[in-house]
């Protein structure tokens, strides 16, 4: 990051102290605000002010303090900790301070990054086409659009007035090509005139202003069966994904930013191992865009933040990540987060409050980690826009945030989990016991919870496939669902104690139906072609004949039937292959499977002597 203007008329400080990644430093406390940036000169090592005393400030730096010496000279670069935000942000790979990552290991070829290194995070030199969309001398507020740039084939890049700016377009540059520092416009305001370029900066740890936060009613789609039936999200909505090692916290992260009905993806890997972060950018760099056939990359932008890198970056990290997404929202796009993990975040909370001697909460944490966490859960939601689109309408944009949570083995009651659950509304708990059984997703149905079903329920509704034979909707499946598997978990003390045989038949229906559910819908496979990905259609397809096999299940039982009689149909294989034999165009075939189980039914009535009623 390029601040050699700013250090030009500033004043400079000293190191006096450096305890492990903070530094004491005198000569600055006169002139500095709290969250500025301020630099070490001798080695370009960046930090941020994060005290203030009379005498004094403190300061995290961003990069290895080791070999540093007191009294080298500190400079303040009179800013906050900002992203650039323009055109090239989609595909590339930041650090927590936004360093383009790519372009450092063009540099260093054993991939390691020298501490210090400046590079600005977007490129100077590359033109991007600009197509004006506003008119000489029109008047315009913050949020109106300017002109258009199609970044990637994927996503056209929208040029809107900065917050807080406003006037009459004195000038506006033809379409053609543009660097994102050229001269795109000017604003005339009180006889005072100011030029605009693509590129423009805001703070992250400031929310980027809009009208009004309003109520979701549309479910983030994420294809995963579990999540998109009984634990959904709202498109701006917030979850907490907590799981011990090995119960699948990362593949649920990867699965969401590829097959989610979000417009751009923001994955931020914070404080993770860096096999893991390196495997992430393997994978995403591979991977195809399933509803464009174009590269994945195309609409992600990737954060990488490493364990063995120093934990002031980590917050860094969060909320750089953000503060992207809300850039990207503010264009009328649905922008999803997806943080792994918060817990490593909150770990180096915990280190600095440490070594700044504070008074410890619970389990070390220092007493403000919720006040920290509703800070970065509290930027999610769906809100109205300043600035209207070109039909003259009102402009709303989404950002929805996925945190995964790491507890040390796995215990959900440690503080940063129970914290988190106060600010998330929903709550996909990963179970070790379901990961290492290879149930994946490993998402507990009785400890994980939604509080989105009531508001998106009507979108199902509008969505909802008719079948005769059984007249539910998704709400009702949702229900259904939930109660079998209720019952099948308080039945289980019983059969230890009597045996499943020794149940009634009606009550091992239940069971039976609840094991067709586990393996027949609720375990995907994130790797299959056809199983990574469940769409609307299928989904109330597999689930609403699994439930008809239930409801029937029960009238053949009263009518004198036997459980072996309902489990030799040859349907119920058929019902338990959908997930990775029928692709979602083929809904044709789901529905030849129920026609085949109604028919089966039927004749087996026939068989017996006992006919279906109409």
């Amino acid at each position: 990051m390029n601040k050699s203007n700013s250090e030009t008329n500033s004043i400079l400080g000293y190191i006096s102290a450096i305890t492990g990644s903070l530094i004491k430093i005198k000569g600055l406390e006169a002139q500095i605000r709290l969250h500025d940036l301020i630099k070490i000169t001798k080695h370009n090592i960046l930090g941020e002010v994060i005290q203030i005393y009379s005498d004094y400030i403190v300061a995290q730096c961003f990069e290895s303090t080791s070999n540093l010496r007191i009294n080298e000279k500190v400079v303040n670069l009179n800013e906050p900790l900002s992203m650039e935000l323009a055109p090239g942000l989609l595909g590339n790979v930041f650090d927590g301070i936004q360093r383009p990552l790519q372009k450092a290991f063009g540099l260093f070829k054993d991939g390691g990054l020298q501490r210090g290194l400046e590079l600005p995070p977007l490129s100077r030199s590359k033109k991007w086409h600009f197509t004006p969309k506003n008119k000489n001398e029109n008047n315009v507020n913050e949020g109106d659009l300017i002109g258009v740039v199609q970044e990637t084939p994927m996503i056209e890049h929208k040029i809107l007035v900065p917050p807080n700016n406003s006037g009459k377009l004195s000038f506006l540059s033809d379409e053609g090509e543009y660097t994102i520092i050229d001269e795109i416009y000017k604003l005339k305001k009180n006889n005072k005139e100011k030029s605009f370029s693509m590129l423009q900066k805001w703070p992250i740890t400031i929310t980027r202003p809009f009208k009004e936060r309003t109520i979701s009613n549309i479910p983030l789609i994420t294809g995963i069966r579990v999540i998109d039936l009984l634990f959904p999200i709202t498109k701006g909505g917030t979850v907490g994904v907590p799981g011990g090692f090995g119960t699948g916290k990362t593949v649920i992260q990867q699965s969401l930013a590829k097959w989610c009905d979000a417009d751009v993806c923001v994955y931020v890997g914070c404080g993770e191992r860096g096999n893991e972060i390196a495997d992430v950018l393997k994978q995403f760099s591979e991977l195809i865009d399933p509803k464009s056939g174009n590269p994945l990359l195309d609409r992600i932008i990737l954060i990488a933040n490493t364990s063995n890198m120093p934990v002031s970056a980590r917050e860094a990290s969060i909320f750089s990540g953000v503060t992207i997404a809300e850039y990207y929202r503010d264009m009328g796009y649905d922008v999803a987060v997806f943080a792994d993990s918060t817990s490593r975040w909150a770990e180096s909370l915990r280190e600095i409050s440490g070594l700044l001697e504070e008074m410890p909460a619970e389990e070390g944490y220092p007493a403000y980690l919720p006040s920290k966490l509703s800070s970065f859960y509290e930027r999610a939601g769906i809100v109205k826009l300043f600035g209207n689109s070109e039909s003259g309408t009102e402009r709303t944009g989404s950002l929805t945030i996925i945190g995964s949570i790491s507890p040390p083995a796995g215990d959900f009651s440690e503080p940063v989990t129970t914290t988190t659950k106060s600010f998330v509304q929903g709550f996909w708990a990963l179970d070790a016991g379901l990961a290492y059984s290879k149930h994946y997703p490993a998402i507990n149905w009785l400890t994980s919870y939604s509080n989105y079903p009531d508001y998106i329920s009507e979108w199902w509704y509008e969505r909802d496939i008719t079948w005769t034979e059984i007249d539910i909707d998704w709400f009702d499946c949702r229900k259904q669902v939930n109660d079998i598997l209720s019952q099948d978990n308080e039945l289980k003390y019983i059969i230890q104690l009597i045996g499943e045989e020794n149940l009634p038949e009606s009550q091992q229906l239940t069971l039976f139906i609840a094991k067709l559910i586990k393996n027949g819908f609720l375990i995907q496979n994130a790797f299959d072609d056809i199983d990574n990905y469940t769409g609307v259609r299928k989904l109330l397809g597999m689930i609403k004949i699994i439930l008809l096999l239930y409801k029937e299940g029960k009238e053949l039982l009263k009518q004198g039937f036997l459980l072996e009689d309902i489990k030799e149909l040859k349907t119920i294989i058929e019902i338990l292959r959908i997930n990775h034999s029928i692709r979602n165009e083929d809904f044709n075939k789901i529905e030849e499977i129920k026609n085949n189980l109604i028919n089966e039914i039927e004749s087996m009535k026939i068989s017996y002597g006992v006919f279906r009623k109409l």
